[in-house]
């Protein structure tokens, strides 16, 4: 499947009925040198909307919402000593977490690339 956008710059790949998910590379941008990203522990239930991470670059500190309900499955530890691959491969390497979707039809109200873009775009 596709990666799929919202609003607040996530990012979403879907496998069967796990989600990984993470910040866009415009989000990375804007923030600047990624120096720490904290992490939510393994089992922990998120509805979408919830703190899922936070991500400290030199401009700021950010929230990083579930943009997806379900349980954590896997969170990128990489990223615990390597923040920085948050701005090498944000939407790749650099993903956040992964989570056992509780709800699968919350993908299909999510942009596209090209909606996501637009978006970008109107900013």
């Amino acid at each position: 499947m596709s990666m799929k956008y919202t609003e607040d710059h996530e990012w979403v790949s879907v496998d069967g009925d796990t989600a990984t998910f993470g910040i866009t590379v415009y989000a990375a941008e804007q923030l600047g040198d990624v120096v720490f990203v904290e992490l939510p522990a393994v089992g922990k239930i998120l509805a979408k909307g919830d703190d899922a991470a936070v991500v400290e670059s030199v401009k700021a500190a950010s929230e990083v919402f579930a943009p997806v309900s379900g349980e954590v499955v896997a969170v990128n530890d990489v990223l615990t000593d390597v923040p920085e691959t948050v701005n090498a491969a944000a939407e790749g390497d650099g993903w956040f977490v992964r989570i056992k979707l509780s709800d699968p039809s919350e993908v299909d109200a999510m942009m596209d690339a090209d909606a996501y873009k637009a978006h970008v775009d109107a900013q």
